[in-house]
Parts: C-alpha cells; sequence; structure tokens
C-alpha cells in the first residue's frame, strides 16, 4: 500500500506513506476476526497480516508473519502467558491486548503490561478508535485508552507483590515451544501429531515432552495438563471456539 509523497503525516509524526504496519490477531471469534480484518484493511497505513485462534497458533503465526503489531484477546491471556512469551521472542513486535469485560480490572492491567505489553484498548472499541490507538501504541510502545485509563494502576492501589502471588503471578516455566507442544497434548493429539503440526521430529517432541514433566512436577502427560489448567498456565478454549487454529499468510 502506497500512498503520494505529501500524504498525511500519523500520529506522533509517523508517516504513514513511508511505513505501513502489518497487524495480525489471536482471538478465537470469527465475526470478530474478520471485523478486526476489515477495520485494519481500510485503514490508512495498516495491512492485516491474518489471525490465529489458539496460543500455540499464535506463537507460529508470529514467527512466520512477523506482524508489526499483534492483537490479543483478553479472554484468551487472562494471566499474560502468552504476552510475555511473545514480548520475550520478538522485542521488536508491539503487543495490543483487547480488554474485555470479565478482565476490566486494574489488576488485569498490572499483569499484561508486567508480562510487556505496550497497549491496552477496549474490545468494544469504534473503529477509528482502535486504529489510531494501534498507532499510538506502536509510536509509543505504552498506550492505554482514555476509557481504560482510570484502571491504570499505580503503586498505591496494587503492590508489586500482587503480581507474583495469587490468581495474577506471571510464572511462565515453560519455553514458547513447550507452551505450543502443552497446548496441543492438552487438545488430545499425540506426539506424532503435535510433530506434525509445529514442524517438529517426532524426537524432538518427545524431549519437549519430557522436559515438560520435568519443569511441571508431573508424572505423566495427562498429569501435566491437569497441573497447568489448575494453575493458570492453560486456558480454557472458549466456546465459540471454532477449531479454525489460523489464518494467515507466511
Amino acid at each position: 500500500m502506497a500512498y503520494g509523497a505529501h500524504a498525511a503525516r500519523g500520529i506522533n509524526g509517523m508517516d504513514r506513506a513511508t511505513h505501513t504496519l502489518t497487524v495480525a490477531a489471536v482471538d478465537t471469534t470469527p465475526i470478530f476476526r474478520e471485523g478486526l480484518g476489515m477495520v485494519v484493511t481500510r485503514a490508512h497505513g495498516l495491512r492485516w497480516g491474518g489471525h490465529a485462534g489458539s496460543h500455540h497458533a499464535g506463537i507460529q503465526m508470529c514467527e512466520q508473519v512477523r506482524p508489526d503489531i499483534v492483537l490479543i484477546d483478553s479472554a484468551l491471556d487472562p494471566l499474560g502467558h502468552l504476552t510475555r512469551l511473545l514480548a520475550e521472542g520478538h522485542p521488536t513486535m508491539v503487543i495490543v491486548v483487547l480488554v474485555g469485560e470479565a478482565q476490566r480490572t486494574p489488576a488485569y492491567l498490572a499483569t499484561v503490561r508486567a508480562a510487556g505489553a505496550h497497549g491496552a484498548l477496549p474490545r468494544w472499541a469504534e473503529p477509528r478508535q482502535l486504529t489510531d490507538g494501534i498507532r499510538r501504541a506502536y509510536v509509543e510502545r505504552r498506550y492505554t485508552d482514555p476509557t481504560l485509563a482510570a484502571l491504570v494502576p499505580s503503586q498505591r492501589t496494587i503492590d508489586a507483590t500482587d503480581l507474583t502471588s495469587g490468581p495474577h503471578r506471571l510464572d511462565m516455566p515453560l519455553s514458547r515451544r513447550e507452551y505450543q507442544v502443552l497446548q496441543l497434548i492438552a487438545e488430545g493429539l499425540e506426539n506424532a501429531a503435535v510433530a506434525d503440526k509445529l514442524y517438529l521430529s517426532v524426537e524432538t517432541v518427545r524431549t519437549h515432552v519430557k522436559s515438560i514433566l520435568r519443569k511441571l512436577g508431573a508424572r505423566d502427560r495427562t498429569h501435566a495438563v491437569s497441573k497447568a489448567f489448575r494453575s493458570g498456565l492453560l486456558v480454557a478454549t472458549p466456546p465459540n471456539h471454532t477449531g479454525l487454529d489460523r489464518a494467515y499468510h507466511p
């Protein structure tokens, strides 16, 4: 997408004529994903990189598509684990959480900020509000929509210890690849199917499984999945999940 030499400059001087930003999303709701894609595609200086419908597919998408910005549904990442893995694996990528009602709390915003999120926008945002917020998060690297600003915690409202204990702890003992393997095991896949999904050898998957069991202190695969769900390491897939894991073009 290109524009003339005198094309308008974007927020904070970002030149939309010379820098088109690729935006992708991790979300399980088909109609919402389609809407995001349409809004982004119609916005000057933005292009749609596609979407993924699960944690492991989101990690894979970011590895292959390398978007400038990734939007994450807050319901899919209530404890910030996916945000942390993506932030650590892709330091230049901007992560924006789309905050739904259930996660509209100071504790959630503190959690994802500590995990590495650069921006927070309401999931119910209007198209212009969404695209402006995406651009500002990219330029400023720290942006919270005004409708959520009152929830941004201060040192007085949430102590640092609140982020390392209780339901908002950020412990992530697994690597990105181990996390993907565990997600797929939780979906009922055997090692060969996991290997096929992640383009790995079966032996590599076995090695990852052994490491997962050791790190989680689990007896077997079933025990590992059970412990991961109880601790919040794994998140139950929302009921509107269609089984379509990904739709992106590397």
